[in-house]
């Protein structure tokens, strides 16, 4: 467990085919309460898929899922604690943003005066004007209205939140915004989010943990800083971040050898019987040196090109037909010039080796 944390839902064996194809594949997991857990994967990877299942919105064809311990495979939609946050937001453009955000008290029942307080409580919490209430949804901005999606499924108190890509229609500044915002609100409530995405930074930013999907299979669950570290293999390791990858095979006196550059590399201590595989080198961990005794590996080559990326800068240094990426901090810029022989480097430490 998790700081002290036990699952609120169990995935076993978690099976859905269509046809011949198994969209998702004996997937088992454990998402603890409280928890923002994300899954991320390239199209077609399955991710979507486990949500809907998750939500009810489809049934598995073989494996079980288990809420606070209850198999809970053909309980419906509508009569699980969970609810939904959709890509599209799916509000009802005819109605104002208080009808919103009350549509399901207002279907449990609830007296007006207790979903105007509701709705009032939940547009503070989201930072929406208290004078939006009577506003009609089609007169606020898109990220108003992902706000007021957001009240509207936490209107009903539901112990799970199932978020579908919500934020991918969004344009960059504003979604980094709203990525803060709902890690906030995640903070601030306590309940348990089960997030998807294609997007790295989402992931990296928000969750707790994130689980890595491919081809229907999960195949990698950890901390975003496990995933960006260890990554278990060279998928994950490329998934999670622009990387620099070598093609390596084991060497005697446990050195690698890689044939590309005819060199060998010294390994990372943690080599566990490694025969063959791919050395992965963060850009930030590669360093331009003034002498080779510098660093553990290294390489010559020629400053290609420059980009500024905010607050880093990326170098790209080619060494033959291969290309490395490099990066620094803007405060700390390279001060050599295009077409300059180079020498770049990196200790072994710093590098991870994976066998796929």
């Amino acid at each position: 467990m998790v700081s002290g944390r036990f699952p609120i839902l169990e995935l076993r064996g978690l099976t859905k085919r269509f046809g011949e194809l198994a969209a998702v594949d004996a997937v088992d997991l454990d998402i603890l309460e409280g928890e923002f857990f994300t899954i991320v994967g390239p199209s077609g990877s399955g991710k979507t898929t486990v949500l809907r299942m998750l939500a009810g919105m489809e049934s598995p064809s073989s494996g079980d899922i288990l809420l606070k311990g209850e198999r809970i495979n053909d309980v419906p939609a509508n009569r699980r604690p969970t609810c939904m946050v959709f890509q599209s937001l799916a509000l009802f453009p005819h109605r104002t943003v208080g009808q919103n955000i009350e549509f399901a008290l207002k279907i449990r029942g609830d007296a007006a005066a207790s979903r105007r307080a509701r709705a009032f409580e939940l547009m503070d919490l989201l930072r929406l004007p208290r004078s939006y209430y009577k506003r009609g949804v089609t007169q606020i901005s898109g990220g108003e209205r992902q706000r007021v999606a957001l009240a509207r499924a936490f209107a009903y108190d539901p112990q799970i939140l199932f978020f579908d890509e919500p934020l991918s229609a969004i344009d960059y500044k504003l979604r980094k915004t709203l990525e803060k915002e709902l890690k906030d609100i995640h903070r601030e409530t306590g309940k348990t989010f089960v997030y998807i995405t294609h997007s790295l930074e989402e992931a990296m930013v928000m969750s707790d943990r994130i689980g890595v999907m491919r081809a229907g299979r999960l195949v990698q669950v950890g901390t975003p800083h496990e995933i960006y570290t260890e990554p278990r293999d060279k998928f994950v390791s490329e998934f999670m971040g622009e990387v620099n990858v070598i093609d390596v095979v084991a060497d005697a006196d446990g050195l690698l050898f890689a044939e590309a550059f005819g060199t060998r590399l010294t390994a990372p201590a943690h080599r566990r019987g490694f025969q063959k595989g791919h050395l992965v080198i963060r850009p930030e961990s590669l360093r331009f040196l003034e002498r080779p005794e510098q660093a553990e590996n290294r390489f010559e080559g020629t400053l290609y090109n420059e980009y500024v990326l905010g607050s880093r800068i990326q170098y790209q240094v080619r060494v033959g037909e291969h290309v490395f990426a490099v990066e620094r901090l803007r405060q700390h810029a390279f001060g050599g010039r295009l077409d300059d022989r180079v020498l770049i480097g990196w200790n072994a430490v710093d590098s991870i080796l994976v066998e796929e």
